[in-house]
């Protein structure tokens, strides 16, 4: 029997193999996202309580992903709206938060600080272009995918896509500007 099914039987070793799937993907979307770890970890628990209280909405099994997906980032939207104790402190840094695997030991140190410096970058975003910056280039959506996810115009999507890169690169050259 598959997880869609034992899910919907409410099998909670159907939710665990669901979580161990898919618990990094969506921690990761949801630290880019946020930018603070302990959000993050709670949207992604959020997202997983409410996918297995409404797994039956599911029409198309193979679409699991995406589904999630649309959950995660709905539950990243509404903590961005939330105001709570936490905007009183300095955030933590984020980029420690995220994974990426580096092929070769030698270039560990130049691709680590190249992807960190990129995702602190992408943080300063503001939320609309970071949230289709993070889904098109760390979750390698689509423009369509990204217009079903978040309920948008596939225009919309695209112009802030292009608004997004356009900011990114101003923050990249000024980095790269008070580096020098």
């Amino acid at each position: 029997m598959d997880v869609i099914q034992r899910l919907k039987q409410k099998e909670e070793a159907a939710l665990r193999e669901l979580m161990e799937q898919y618990g990094d993907y969506l921690l990761r979307t949801a630290v880019l996202l946020l930018r603070d770890r302990q959000a993050a970890e709670e949207a992604v628990q959020d997202t997983f309580i409410q996918a297995f209280e409404n797994i039956a909405q599911l029409r198309d099994g193979d679409k699991l992903r995406s589904w999630l997906t649309r959950i995660a980032v709905n539950r990243c939207r509404m903590r961005q709206r939330k105001w709570d104790w936490r905007h009183i402190f300095p955030m933590p840094r984020m980029d420690q938060h995220v994974n990426e695997s580096v092929p070769a030991v030698d270039e560990m140190l130049g691709v680590h600080w190249r992807e960190a410096e990129m995702i602190k970058s992408v943080q300063q975003l503001p939320y609309t272009y970071r949230e289709v910056i993070t889904l098109y280039y760390y979750n390698e959506l689509g423009v369509q995918e990204i217009a079903a996810q978040l309920q948008l115009n596939i225009n919309t999507v695209k112009a802030r896509l292009m608004r997004g890169r356009h900011k990114l690169r101003q923050i990249v050259v000024e980095k790269g500007e008070s580096d020098a």
